[in-house]
């Protein structure tokens, strides 16, 4: 009995270790999209628990900035970020691409704080993009 107790035991860990059948889909594109809340208005959320204090400790106010500034910066600014995206770089950070148009109007506040993602992920991981204004960087 306690042979055959041994041999069930080593049967079950041996296919308890063998790996998975399940297999990473390499090309699975994650990607961050804007999106309307229920106001009709563009809205960003990021799910950061430091990025509300970022926004609100450390970044400049909204009002310092006009929405063609912010719109102008945004659109380098994504270009870059998916240009890392894409090439992989910086993938401890860099985990998505951003869908941006910059034909569209997004309105002041998802602008901003399009921005300041750009400007907290240099500030908590010291990413270094060359789009951010050189105030912003602290």
């Amino acid at each position: 009995m306690k042979k055959l107790f041994s041999l069930v035991l080593i049967f079950i860990l041996v296919f308890s270790c063998a790996p998975q059948n399940k297999v990473a889909e390499k090309d699975q594109k994650t990607e961050i999209k804007p999106a309307k809340n229920d106001d009709g208005e563009w809205d960003l959320q990021v799910f950061d628990t430091q990025y509300d204090y970022f926004l609100n400790a450390i970044a400049k106010p909204m009002n310092m900035y006009s929405e063609s500034y912010l719109k102008n910066k945004n659109t380098f600014l994504v270009s870059e970020w998916n240009s890392y995206y894409f090439a992989g770089r910086y993938r401890n950070v860099i985990e998505s691409s951003i869908d941006y148009d910059p034909q569209e109007n997004y309105g002041i506040k998802f602008e901003y704080k399009l921005y300041q993602v750009f400007a907290y992920v240099h500030w908590k991981y010291g990413l270094k993009m060359n789009g951010l204004s050189q105030s912003d960087v602290r």
